[in-house]
């Protein structure tokens, strides 16, 4: 597609992304910007990082470069550092490695990393969407496509390059990563896709659950995680990606809430994730009995936690943390002028405990007095520690010691 048939401008391209381009054009190789990158702007949305790939090797990268560091094991690539601690990522055009070329060793990340340089044609059909395999070329700047990503943007599809049983198999990621992309940009996932998913979906479960965490979280940070678990239950990926925890339509509503949250500029935390994951069971079996006591309550949030934790391998400081906020949910309902209300009202976690309550809330109104009440007892206890005026310490003087000792 030439440059007078698309609509980007070098313009929404970050500037340290165009130096990299512009220096190794200049110096003979090809360069482009290739990934979500170009889809994102032929989407007219904002990037969240540009990429590059190019036929230069990792070596002659780092030549032209000397902020530029290589990392990778197995296929190295180039990272170039700005100011700002801004990363430009470049990558040498890959391609599928034929069976003579493959190691002796099974490695967990095989079908990840057993690549091999190639020509751009070659590294585009070996990635995993359409619509993810276009490049921008900064030499005459135009648009190119190899596998039909351009028509696949033009219907909002999803579409798979190469056979979507044969892609799921090398990597089971790829199952979320497609619901993930229907879900951010409103696009209609391929009948092959879904049909794959439903052969493959027990692939799922058994990917790294390092890597599954980091997606899991990459949902909620481009907030869709609510979308994206209901489109889970509905093709039959819930049960292998949250194997220990049970969901309920609250639960949906509540991811969706925190979805809304994180759009708004709030960072988002792993431990509000995993509670929130939990919360509706947790108050299920929790019963709101004012006698009941505090110690039942971090049994409950512990027993429903530590399975996924387990799972995810998540530490326990953001396990305690996520428990913490599902008892302050509790003791928050059971109401006012219970044993260690003065301790919860000083605490200083008690705003994160109350800003998950209402949302809370906003799934249950009925709560809302109850809300109101605790957020009044907190200005007021706000207040009142403003204007207390602590006694000064008195310093304890040191005593004299004998003038005989001291001539001593």
């Amino acid at each position: 597609m030439a440059r007078s048939e698309h609509g980007i401008s070098r313009k929404q391209i970050d500037e340290s992304a165009l130096k990299v381009l512009y220096r190794l054009s200049r110096h003979g190789y090809q360069a482009y910007l290739v990934g979500g990158s170009v889809r994102d702007l032929l989407l007219g949305r904002t990037p969240k990082d540009f990429d590059v790939g190019t036929d230069a090797t990792p070596e002659q990268v780092k030549a032209l470069f000397r902020n530029c560091f290589l990392v990778g094991r197995r296929f190295r690539l180039a990272h170039i550092r700005f100011r700002g601690n801004q990363l430009v990522e470049v990558a040498t055009f890959r391609r599928n490695p034929a069976i003579e070329e493959l190691p002796e060793d099974n490695d967990e990340h095989f079908h990840f990393v057993q690549n091999v340089f190639g020509s751009p044609r070659e590294d585009a059909f070996r990635r995993d969407f359409t619509i993810n395999a276009l490049f921008y070329n900064i030499a005459d700047f135009s648009v190119i496509d190899h596998v039909g990503g351009l028509q696949d943007l033009a219907d909002r599809r999803l579409r798979m390059i190469g056979d979507p049983l044969i892609r799921f198999e090398e990597d089971p990621v790829r199952m979320l990563r497609a619901l993930e992309f229907s879900a951010r940009l409103d696009f209609a996932i391929d009948a092959e896709i879904i049909t794959a998913i439903d052969q493959r979906r027990q692939l799922l479960s058994g990917a790294s659950s390092a890597r599954l965490r980091e997606e899991i979280m990459e949902l909620f940070r481009h907030q869709v995680a609510g979308q994206v678990c209901e489109l889970a239950e509905r093709y039959g990926l819930l049960d292998q990606l949250f194997p220990d925890l049970s969901f309920t339509p609250q639960t949906f509503e509540l991811l969706k809430l925190l979805d809304k949250r994180t759009a708004s500029g709030k960072k988002i935390r792993e431990s509000l994730v995993l509670a929130a994951l939990v919360l509706p069971s947790f108050l299920l079996q929790c019963p709101l009995d004012r006698d009941q006591h505090i110690n039942d309550a971090l049994a409950v949030a512990d027993r429903l936690l530590r399975p996924h934790c387990r799972t995810y391998s998540i530490a326990q400081g953001i396990r305690c943390e996520a428990r913490d906020l599902l008892v302050g949910c509790f003791r928050m309902l059971r109401g006012r002028g219970l044993k260690g209300e003065t301790r919860f009202l000083r605490h200083p976690f008690t705003a994160q405990v109350v800003e998950f309550f209402t949302l809370w809330c906003q799934i249950d109104p009925s709560l809302n007095d109850v809300l109101a009440r605790w957020q009044e007892a907190l200005e007021t206890g706000a207040a009142a520690h403003t204007g207390e005026r602590r006694s000064p310490r008195r310093r304890r003087r040191r005593p004299r010691r004998k003038a005989a000792m001291q001539k001593a």
